[in-house]
């Protein structure tokens, strides 16, 4: 069997017949520009295929609700293991699950437990908090319970009939509201405010029961149940998703009293090892909880307590020591998630996988980029593949190859420009290389800001009373380790404060083959209606959903035949040739291009057609300002990269902008360091219009440009959430406590720490 995965003149995407031996069993790095052509390679080439001949293996039956992978355009893959694509989306998580369930340690510590722990009360899943016999029958396993604000439900200065009750469907005209108005309990006419204690107990709380004398509307086998067990039993029991939004309104989340937030019944939580109970394990950080099983001494458990060991260590490995296993995965930092993950595939006993990373260094500190790379050259000693494609240099050295893609992005892209090791990486004539080599400096300048955004003494999650000021007018960015506090002090605290606040995140825009740029953007309408009103023919016509589909493939561009048991296969529409439309819709024209023409056309090239259209030229305008000039109008969002869809989003908020407080939650996701200075520039001009900037970031680059700091931590989690450090760049160098700080002097040229 050969050592490398042999590909033969791939096309897919940007690719430019690329044929390359990627050796297998090593580290491999792949890098370049944003859109170069990088993902293309790992995820729609090698990823794909590999998936997709994977599930050729299963029957028809079980291919036909798996998800479905396109054939890569490649004359031939060789030598191809079974590959795992570990991609940069946060751990999605509900109410249940947690730290402790999403690595399965809590499964190992029920384990435990229900063998010896004193007294015996049942097996393993009676200390599952999800299980109806281990579950605390108050809150029912989640630690909390969600109590209804009378004040926000009810308008004391109305009556019934004034719509008193402030909830959808209990507004006049609403059936439910009928249940109270008709039940001959109330005058409908009295205010809430002037019920009697009787009155107001019957309205909010009753039980259900049978009304005495209601009205002729009632209906005869109906029964009244007062408004708080209603609303309970119908929406918030329910998790009913339809009233989000009011349910927030008007509910209060508190810890359940009865087990105190611990999710169990009593009788779990008085089974106890050394005296204690499981939840006592979960409420501990990993590394006491780490200590606690260290210290249990019972050849009976040696494999239970070796294999928690095993995954304890690996979360100290990278760097989350500080979490408790009852943590919600909900809380977690983009950087915590990513980690999490990583550890999950270390513990795995499978061998011999390709394992195919999107950006591991994704939402983590320079700092905790080395218990990353410790985890990737584990992985790779347990005799798998590792394949990832990143832009940080300090995880890039870490593989034994580097592929690098370039030079440019979309059709100046898709060629292999480099191949080799990471310090003859740095060697070549690539863009990379240059960006990897480039002199970083400091911004020395202390401006004199007139006036600032504070936030004063203010305490959630791990924040400790912590005061900041944010200039007005100057960029402000806001360090520290995944974990210290960022996300809670400026997406909640500050966000709560300055409602206006505009936030551009970390999650990137929904990508389906429907949606491409200009729909993404909202300007598809009006680019239908200057063809529309230039050919004096009804906008249907360039819809590929309406009067102009082709009616061959009905506006897809593709067909699809069902091969039975051979399963589904497509091809492009014959008589469109994948353009979508029908005939007549292709001889309207508008300044010589045709409705296909204008998808095929970048946004580079459409700005000089629709240059006198001020909706579609601002618009166009943005995708420009955020380095997306060479992508085409219709290219769909699926075959977007990272980066790509990390900038489309800048360019709608620069389309959208609606307010003078922006918040960027680490904009540099997916961007090559070459691509940070068209970032930094663009920051700059939106500080010149007057805006504030608030970015959250741990991109050094971008720090070192900053106008003012805010550095948390020291850590994560409980061991983070104080404030090391607020002002001028130049004077953050000085702070030895902070790991940003220390990072950031080796980053900078000596000259500017010493000035």
């Amino acid at each position: 069997m050969s050592d490398f995965i042999k590909i033969k003149n791939a096309t897919t995407n940007n690719l430019k017949q690329v044929s390359v031996n990627i050796p297998k069993h090593k580290i491999v790095a792949v890098t370049g520009v944003s859109g170069s052509g990088k993902s293309s390679l790992a995820f729609d080439t090698i990823a794909s295929e590999s998936q997709r001949l994977l599930n050729e293996t299963y029957s028809s039956y079980i291919q036909d609700l798996l998800p479905k992978y396109i054939k890569p355009v490649v004359d031939s893959i060789s030598n191809l293991p079974v590959s795992l694509v570990i991609n940069q989306k946060r751990i999605q998580g509900n109410s249940r699950s947690t730290v402790g369930t999403i690595t399965d340690i809590y499964s190992n510590l029920r384990l435990l437990y229900s063998r010896i722990a004193v007294p015996f009360i049942g097996y393993s899943m009676k200390y599952s908090f999800n299980n109806l016999d281990g579950m605390c029958k108050n809150c029912k396993g989640l630690g909390e319970v969600k109590l209804i604000s009378i004040e926000n439900l009810i308008d004391f200065n109305k009556s019934l009939k004034e719509n008193a009750i402030q909830f959808p469907t209990f507004q006049n005209g609403g059936w439910r509201l009928s249940r109270y108005t008709e039940s001959g309990f109330f005058d409908n006419d009295k205010k809430i405010s002037d019920y009697s204690n009787d009155e107001l107990n019957l309205l909010l709380y009753s039980p259900t029961i049978k009304p005495i004398s209601p009205s002729e509307n009632w209906h005869k086998t109906a029964e009244y149940i007062g408004l708080v067990p209603r609303i309970m039993e119908s929406f918030v029991n329910a998790e009913h998703t339809k009233y989000k939004k009011e349910l927030d309104r008007i509910l209060t989340t508190n810890i359940c009293p009865l087990c105190h937030g611990t999710r169990l019944n009593d009788e779990v939580l008085s089974a106890k090892i050394v005296d204690r109970s499981i939840a006592d394990c979960c409420n501990m950080s990993i590394t006491d909880l780490l200590d606690f099983i260290n210290d249990i001494d019972n050849q009976k458990v040696s494999i239970i307590t070796n294999e928690l060991k095993m995954k304890l260590k690996s979360l100290c490995t990278v760097g989350l020591d500080y979490l408790t296993l009852n943590r919600s995965t909900s809380s977690l930092s983009g950087g915590e998630s990513q980690r999490i993950k990583m550890t999950k595939y270390l513990n795995s006993s499978l061998s011999d996988v390709l394992y195919i990373f999107d950006e591991p260094s994704v939402g983590l500190h320079p700092q905790d980029i080395k218990g990353i790379n410790h985890i990737l050259k584990e992985i790779k000693n347990k005799g798998n593949s590792v394949l990832f494609v990143d832009h940080d240099p300090d995880i890039i050295k870490v593989a034994d190859e580097v592929i690098n893609f370039g030079e440019g992005a979309g059709i100046d892209g898709g060629n292999i420009t480099f191949q080799g090791t990471f310090d003859k990486l740095l060697h070549s004539n690539t863009v990379t290389a240059k960006a990897f080599l480039k002199d970083h400096h400091i911004n020395t300048i202390k401006k004199d800001f007139s006036s600032y955004y504070k936030l004063e003494k203010v305490s959630k999650n791990n924040l400790k009373n912590i005061s900041v000021r944010i200039p007005k007018n100057a960029i402000t960015l806001v360090t520290g380790v995944a974990g210290s506090g960022k996300s809670t002090l400026i997406r909640q605290l500050f966000k709560k404060q300055y409602p206006q606040s505009m936030i551009l995140d970390q999650s990137l825009p929904h990508a389906s083959s429907r949606s491409n740029l200009i729909t993404y953007l909202n300007i598809f309408i009006e680019i239908k209606k200057v063809f529309s009103r230039s050919n004096k023919v009804d906008i249907a016509f360039f819809s590929v959903t309406g009067k102009g589909a082709c009616p061959e493939c009905k506006g897809k561009g593709i067909v699809k035949l069902d091969l039975a048991y051979l399963g589904d296969s497509q091809q492009i529409c014959e008589k469109c040739q994948g353009k979508r439309f029908n005939d007549q819709t292709l001889s309207y024209l508008y300044r010589g291009k045709n409705i296909s023409e204008i998808f095929d056309s970048t946004a580079q090239e459409a700005i000089n057609i629709f240059y006198d259209n001020p909706a579609i030229k601002h618009t166009l305008e943005s995708v420009i300002r955020a380095n997306l000039s060479y992508i085409k109008l219709g290219q769909t969002l699926d075959s977007f990269s990272g980066g790509e869809l990390q900038r489309l989003k800048i360019a709608q908020m620069l389309s959208q902008k609606s307010s003078e407080i922006i918040i960027l939650d680490e904009p540099s996701t997916g961007l090559h360091e070459s691509d940070i200075d068209n970032l930094i520039a663009l920051i700059n001009e939106l500080v010149t219009d007057g805006n504030t900037l608030i970015i959250l970031e741990h991109n050094l680059s971008i720090i070192s440009q900053a106008d003012w700091i805010i550095d948390l931590g020291p850590k994560g989690g409980s061991l983070g959430g104080n404030l090391l450090f607020q002002g001028y760049p130049i004077d953050f160098l000085k702070c030895h406590k902070s790991y940003t700080a220390n990072h950031l002097r080796k980053f900078i040229k000596k000259k500017d720490i010493e000035s």
